[in-house]
């Protein structure tokens, strides 16, 4: 099969890049409006994307109708957000959480997913998630410039919470234990139960 991608509709070349790109790591970005109402929402257009600065890369596309989702307004009003990763026993709830909402009703609220104060951000952290990077924007990129279809936003990694529970040593985290999801194509989700090694040549 041969794709031609300026020859197939947005949605059709959506579908085939979610479907081949796999596992997307997912971001569970939680934020604050200026009115101080907490937003959590997922995003599997996510990466790492430095180490110095440790920088977080996340794609917010627009909703339905070409209006800015909650995560990006809050992030322009206040720029601080936490970045949980997603543990198997959180998929249903961070599923839920990326009902649409109308603007002003907090999820943390809507789907009783339980919150603990930040240390040196303003937005929440969700409870029990295994990792949860506390980060401030350092940058926010319309893509493509010229007619922007999604905002790339880059986060510097301030602080990093990681339960004790998932590491395997003082430097090490187990993907076992980590048990995180990915996304898949269409419904489809996979864990980080399934590992093999590989030694990395010189």
């Amino acid at each position: 099969m041969r794709l031609d991608f300026s020859e197939l509709p947005a949605t059709e070349g959506y579908r085939w890049l979610t479907a081949t790109v796999t596992p997307r790591p997912i971001a569970w970005v939680s934020t604050r409006s200026a009115e101080g109402i907490d937003n959590l929402a997922p995003f599997s257009f996510f990466q790492v994307v430095c180490d110095e600065p440790p920088t977080l890369m996340v794609s917010i596309s627009r909703r339905d109708g070409d209006e800015p989702k909650d995560t990006l307004l809050n992030l322009r009003d206040n720029g601080e957000l936490v970045v949980q990763l997603v543990s198997h026993a959180q998929a249903e709830a961070m599923n839920a959480s990326s009902a649409s909402l109308p603007r002003g009703v907090s999820e943390f609220e809507r789907f009783g997913i339980a919150a603990t104060s930040s240390e040196r951000v303003k937005p929440l952290r969700v409870v029990g998630a295994p990792v949860a990077f506390e980060c401030r924007v350092a940058e926010i990129k319309p893509y493509p410039a010229e007619r922007p279809t999604h905002h790339l936003v880059f986060a510097e990694v301030l602080l990093a919470h990681i339960d004790d529970g998932v590491l395997a040593d003082t430097r090490h985290a187990d993907a076992a234990r980590l048990d995180l999801v990915g996304r898949m194509g269409g419904s489809l989700y996979a864990t980080t139960r399934d590992t093999f090694a590989m030694i990395r040549p010189k």
